[in-house]
């Protein structure tokens, strides 16, 4: 009874430090210290930390972390997000609400290369929102849409958060990237529904705009194969165990720096920037990674992660309510917390309780993806809308409407995958087993 006392306690200071407005990862790392040591000793604490700080630097597997981040940093310090909006305009542009199309498939494969749904929103507020409202588009509906694509980083490969979320749980970094492919291209093509209907609804919100010529239309089409086939080359030898998800991001950032250096979008200043943001993100999210250890740690000889599993698959409900109440925690934590940082609190809390209940671990990964896909959107932190209103001044009220709609999307994206748990598992269990 002591250990969950403190176990409790330990909980419960570690989110009035959140509130204090101490940083997560400090917080957690002295939170699971000083619990530990209380437990065991100041002397076991004392090597712990040590050890899983140690450790986290030192991991081999954990390199595909800044590998895929500065990979991200590339392309969107480069002009390849602009490349890939000028080339999907030209191809789909002059149909109804076709620059909002285009912002969605641009995003899409820009994502496809890029693991920051921050660097997605940030490049798509200063690229396609101007557009948008140089051809009179409503800019509740432009500015809608950006902060809502920007969503799918938190999903599509190759993504930080399903990296990190494997690396929690211990499962395989490359099936994790597969069961997040057709639920990432779902999102998008739920968001090009929702367009599709506002239009038809008011179509004054989205001027048609000129058609490109023919000859236009044809070499833009190279621009988009560039990246089908970087992401193709990352994916699909990680599908066929070609090479690591550590050596496909090694591959990735070569090739998207080769990318970038042929179409003359990077030089040394461009590139110094890129490692110098690479660097702090990566360094950012492998000393959470540390700190949700030691957290994880002091909650594993408190014995309350046991003691949370036995509890939650006691519960005489469904397990689908339960998991639905699940989701709703990582919903709302999501939304005051970093989404990232809070997922790594809360999962090894909640996920022995998981596979107690007999859920697939891929698909709770992609579960919870998609929650924290929400909570970037809403208030009241809702980064993605933060950043569109501080790169185009527009004012939240207007921006929280224009993502309603494309809220819904996402809202339909989870129930999907409550009764069809197949978009997640498919491709990993087709080509990894």
């Amino acid at each position: 009874m002591g250990e969950l006392l403190t176990s409790i306690t330990g909980i419960l200071i570690l989110l009035l430090l959140f509130v204090s407005g101490m940083e997560i990862a400090f917080a957690m790392a002295l939170v699971g210290f000083f619990g530990f040591a209380h437990i065991v000793s100041f002397r076991a604490a004392s090597d712990l930390l040590v050890k899983d700080f140690y450790d986290a630097f030192t991991t081999y597997g954990y390199t595909v972390i800044p590998l895929f981040v500065l990979m991200g940093q590339i392309a969107a310090n480069s002009r390849i997000a602009r490349r890939l909006y000028e080339s999907a305009n030209k191809l789909v542009g002059h149909i109804p609400g076709g620059l909002a199309f285009t912002t969605v498939i641009g995003a899409t494969l820009f994502k496809a290369i890029c693991g920051s749904t921050l660097a997605t929103v940030a490049a798509f507020s200063g690229i396609a929102i101007p557009e948008m409202e140089k051809h009179k588009y409503d800019k509740k509906f432009a500015a809608g849409i950006v902060a809502s694509v920007g969503t799918i980083g938190v999903l599509l490969p190759p993504c930080i958060t399903l990296i990190v979320f494997a690396i929690i749980v211990e499962l395989s970094i490359g099936k994790m990237f597969l069961a997040g492919i057709i639920p990432a291209l779902t999102v998008s093509f739920l968001f090009m529904i929702v367009i599709f209907i506002w239009v038809k609804i008011r179509p004054g919100i989205a001027p048609i705009t000129q058609k490109a010529p023919i000859m236009e239309r044809l070499k833009a089409i190279p621009e988009i194969l560039w990246i089908v086939v970087i992401f193709g080359l990352m994916i699909g030898g990680i599908m066929k165990g070609i090479f690591t998800p550590t050596e496909a991001g090694s591959i990735g950032v070569f090739l998207v720096f080769l990318y970038a250096m042929i179409r003359r979008d990077l030089n040394f200043k461009v590139l110094i920037k890129s490692f110098d943001e690479a660097l702090r993100t990566a360094c950012m999210v492998i000393i959470l990674i540390a700190a949700s250890n030691v957290f994880g740690h002091f909650l594993q000889v408190a014995e309350i992660t046991r003691m949370a599993s036995e509890w939650i698959t006691s519960l005489q409900i469904n397990r689908n309510v339960v998991m639905v109440l699940i989701m709703l925690v990582y919903l709302i934590g999501g939304t005051f917390i970093d989404d990232l940082a809070f997922m790594i609190m809360a999962t090894p809390l909640l996920y022995p309780a998981i596979i107690n209940l007999g859920f697939d671990p891929l698909w709770f990964g992609i579960m919870v993806a998609l929650t924290l896909m929400i909570g970037v959107i809403i208030p009241p932190v809702a980064i993605c809308v933060f950043v569109v209103k501080n790169i185009t001044g527009m004012p939240f009220g207007l921006i929280y409407k224009g993502v309603l709609p494309f809220l819904l999307a996402l809202v339909a994206c989870i129930i999907l995958m409550f009764f069809l748990p197949e978009m997640a598992t498919y491709l990993p269990n087709r080509f990894m087993g």
